[in-house]
């Protein structure tokens, strides 16, 4: 029954670690760049091309709020905002 104990505050400790180390992620992510909107890329094409290149061509950023708002504007632009 000990070791049962033991294993379940192993988890609950990894599952907090990972948790904090996230939202560490996710803070530095948005502090070193500006988040710019899809209505903002759909007003820049050239800039949302150039963003989804360096998308493209970085996949540790492909998960950013850039990398997607990029993406859908030039989905949108493509479908002719339908």
């Amino acid at each position: 029954m000990k070791k049962a104990h033991i294993i379940i505050v192993s988890a609950a400790l990894a599952a907090l670690g990972s948790t904090a180390a996230l939202n560490v992620t996710n803070a530095n992510e948005t502090a070193g760049e500006e988040v710019k909107t899809v209505a903002w890329y759909v007003a820049n094409i050239p800039d949302a091309r150039a963003q989804n290149q360096a998308c493209h061509d970085n996949p540790s950023i492909q998960a950013s709020a850039n990398c997607a708002n990029s993406l859908h504007a030039l989905e949108i632009t493509f479908k002719g905002g339908n």
